[in-house]
């Protein structure tokens, strides 16, 4: 084949049922049908052929045709479909057309359809080893079990993205996202699920500076009682100053109390001691200064 050249329809439908016809007959639950032709939005041409030569087909697409790349396979919902299943998707591109001065590339899509009746369709991994991480995801997002699958590494069809235990499969459409309050979530990775309640740290408006930091002045109050500095709604600053208890002056006894009259000494007056003010040093005369 040309390698800028794409095969039309005609020829689609005869090369695919040429290599479908020695495939095996097919089993109970499978499609029958003919070999279809049309093309996507993009104009790249999708095969529609039965799931009995899945196989056979791509064989016929990487040797005889060679669409040798392959790009990805995955899986489509379809519950109103006749019959109602899967249709599995292959999307293959020519390496031999990467290259050419026209920058046109061949791309082919094959497409068969899985009833649900039988979720089963042979792997592809016998042509293309990279195709197993494609199966495992289509397996376990949409429960279809790729027969003959075989990796190279012995452990089978297991799962790719989803942890150990989870039940379902999320890209079907009849599968039912469970409420959290029927089902908890795994982990505590929201703040409601820690048991306390989110509180946000508090902070300065942007140019206040943090009130233990800096000089302090002689007698002043300690950073701790320093004012606060917040914000108002409309971004203007407002300083609010600590409250200082002070304890309660004593009481002045009236005449002919007690206290007068069995003669006893008052209790010495309370001072409160003053703080020096420090004193600004006399600067010396300047000629021409009047003091």
């Amino acid at each position: 084949m040309n390698p800028g050249t794409t095969p039309d329809a005609r020829q689609l439908e005869a090369w695919f049922s040429a290599a479908l016809r020695p495939a095996d007959p097919p089993v109970a639950g499978t499609l029958t049908g003919t070999v279809t032709v049309s093309a996507d939005a993009a104009g790249v041409p999708v095969v529609d052929i039965p799931a009995a030569g899945w196989v056979a087909a791509a064989t016929c697409a990487r040797d005889e045709m060679g669409l040798d790349f392959l790009d990805w396979l995955s899986a489509v919902d379809e519950p109103e479909g006749d019959p109602a299943g899967l249709d599995v998707v292959l999307h293959l591109a020519a390496t031999d057309s990467f290259g050419t001065p026209a920058r046109s590339v061949r791309r082919m899509m094959l497409r068969t359809r899985v009833p649900d009746t039988a979720l089963e369709l042979p792997s592809l991994t016998g042509l293309w080893p990279g195709v197993a991480w494609h199966e495992r995801e289509t397996s376990e997002m949409f429960g279809l079990d790729f027969t003959g699958f075989d990796d190279r590494t012995g452990a089978g069809l297991r799962p790719l993205l989803l942890p150990d235990g989870f039940e379902g499969t999320p890209l079907r459409k009849s599968f039912v996202l469970a409420a959290r309050a029927a089902k908890a979530w795994p982990g505590a990775k929201d703040p409601g699920d820690s048991g306390r309640a989110p509180t946000r740290r508090k902070t300065l408006p942007p140019g206040v500076p943090d009130p233990s930091w800096g000089p302090r002045e002689p007698g002043a109050p300690p950073a701790s009682a320093a004012p606060e500095a917040t914000t108002a709604r409309g971004g203007a600053k407002v300083t609010r100053t600590p409250e200082v208890t002070t304890a309660p002056e004593p009481a002045t006894p009236a005449p002919g109390d007690a206290t007068e009259a069995t003669g006893a000494p008052d209790s010495p007056p309370t001072s409160t001691p003053e703080t020096p003010t420090p004193e600004t040093p006399a600067q010396p005369d300047r000629p021409g200064r009047t003091r």
